[in-house]
């Protein structure tokens, strides 16, 4: 009786190890996420963590997956993002995760919570799918201390600004950001980024912004960014790095240039871009600044005024003169809320909807009446593809989708918000051969996750969080065009957010086990 007792013993016990792991993944081809080739290998997940990387892995697990001989790699890390609003409606976040996505920072170009505890609170509450990261955005803190006023702030107002930052960063940011082109940073003076800069450089923080120009004056633009990175002693990234404009066609070869003699001289500076050639924002990027500040019932007051909106109009027509074209048909309408009839068609042909005469003074003021009515969001077709090319060769580049978590069939936005990373995979790495996969792989991220100091992501290692991709290289490709833009990724045949199975053959399985990222400095 006591032998088969031990027996017995000796039997649980070696079962109990063979059914070590939650997960295991046979047959992978890993590219780790340094930029090396990839390796044959099998790999294991208990609880959150890859606990094994093996040739091949003995034992059991309570889900084993074949990757059949594809690629597994990190999951995929999307540093410029606008998820505020979305979490709650579309915690899911289906846009993201079929495009291979399993973290986000969001708070870019300015705008972000000014309470950054109650808002990474608020992620773990709702449970997403993603994990989230998240900027302080200067725009929103500067509105909470000075509302949209046009001037510089008073000592008191910047110390209250700095005290705000300093906040943020405590409760976890990973950094300010700044939104130039957009009221109130269009009336912010380069000290005043500074001081808030230097709060962030204290807590080990980044610089991200969207510069006060993308277009004519983006080498000022860049001195700037790199000046503010400069002075207050902090990583810099540039955001949605583009030429803008056709009259500026070209350039991507001096404002890199500008990029890569920082780095020699010792600066941590990086970019990120998505691969489209049109960009998307607010429709009153196309209003003179003076007109936007101190909220909606100023703007509609300056607009009432005759000699006002004729001097907004000569200037935006001026405007379109610098770009080289005679109408307004390069902007497109996303989403309009007071009639949706707009959406997706272009001002030139809004205008004429409208009863309008078919010129470029007719359309500036259809744009001012949008304006009027509260705007609305636009795609501007404005890039050419040998900057876009030349760009994405930079080594110090990162996909990102600057989108929010889509709602399907909503509007007619963008459609980077859905196919950026397998765009780059399908388009420009498999069919174009601008990048290698191996590249790809690491700016999508061992790149961001070193720039952005999120130390337990971004590499296929033992002890690193289980966030995994598993795609096939040869038909993973982006379905979303702009006209036909909620259209999901496919090729992503297995997400894994925190050791959590999110896709399984393609589908999403319902789980949520996305975190809030909090930054520890």
């Amino acid at each position: 009786m006591k032998y088969f007792t031990i027996l017995f013993l000796i039997l649980s016990s070696f079962v109990v190890k063979a059914q070590q792991y939650d997960i295991l993944i046979k047959n992978a081809r890993i590219l780790d996420g340094t930029g090396n080739s990839w390796y044959k290998s099998d790999l294991a997940v208990k609880g959150n963590l890859i606990v094994k990387i093996a040739p091949f892995i003995n034992g059991s697990a309570t889900k084993v997956i074949d990757a059949k001989n594809n690629i597994l790699s990190p999951g995929f890390i999307d540093v410029h993002t606008h998820i505020e609003g979305d979490e709650a409606k579309t915690p899911t976040a289906q846009s993201f995760v079929y495009d291979g996505v399993t973290s986000v920072i969001t708070g870019n170009c300015g705008s972000s919570q000014t309470n950054i505890k109650k808002y990474l609170d608020f992620i773990d509450s709702v449970k997403l799918s993603i994990n989230v990261g998240v900027l302080i955005g200067h725009n929103d803190v500067r509105k909470l201390v000075m509302g949209k006023a046009n001037r510089d702030p008073l000592a008191q107002e910047l110390e209250k600004m700095e005290a705000i930052v300093a906040q943020g960063m405590k409760d976890g940011a990973v950094g300010l950001s700044t939104g130039l082109i957009y009221i109130p940073g269009t009336y912010t003076k380069t000290p005043e980024i500074v001081a808030l800069a230097k709060v962030a450089s204290k807590y080990h923080g980044v610089y991200a912004t969207h510069m006060r120009s993308e277009s004519d004056q983006v080498k000022e633009a860049i001195t700037e960014a790199l000046t503010i990175g400069k002075e207050a002693n902090l990583p810099v990234e540039i955001s949605h790095f583009k030429i803008g404009g056709q009259q500026n066609w070209g350039e991507s070869v001096q404002t890199l240039a500008m990029v890569k003699q920082a780095r020699l001289e010792g600066m941590d500076v990086t970019i990120d871009q998505y691969p489209y050639t049109a960009s998307s924002t607010s429709i009153s990027t196309l209003v003179p600044d003076d007109i936007l500040a101190d909220g909606q019932d100023s703007i509609n007051a300056r607009l009432a005024n005759p000699e006002i909106r004729k001097k907004a109009i000569e200037e935006m027509l001026a405007s379109l003169k610098r770009r080289k074209l005679k109408h307004f048909d390069y902007a497109v309408v996303a989403y309009y809320t007071p009639d949706t009839s707009y959406n997706g068609k272009s001002i030139e042909e809004i205008n004429l909807m409208r009863g309008g005469k078919h010129q470029a003074k007719a359309e500036a003021e259809t744009v001012l009446c949008i304006t009027e009515h509260g705007g609305a969001s636009a795609v501007f077709h404005g890039m050419g593809d040998d900057d876009l090319k030349n760009i994405m060769k930079y080594p110090f580049n990162m996909p990102a989708s600057d989108a929010g978590i889509r709602e399907f069939g909503a509007g007619m936005p963008h459609p980077r918000g859905y196919g950026t990373n397998a765009r780059v995979l399908g388009k420009y790495v498999r069919e174009e051969h601008i990048i290698t996969l191996e590249e790809a792989i690491r700016r999508m991220t061992s790149l961001p996750a070193q720039k952005f100091q999120l130390k337990d992501r971004g590499l296929i290692k033992e002890g690193m969080k289980a966030d995994i991709v598993i795609f096939n290289p040869e038909t993973v490709i982006d379905k979303a065009t702009y006209e036909k833009p909620h259209a999901f990724s496919t090729g992503f045949e297995y997400v894994l957010v925190n050791g959590g199975l999110t896709v399984e053959n393609g589908k999403h399985t319902g789980a949520r086990n996305g975190m809030a990222l909090r930054h520890a400095y």
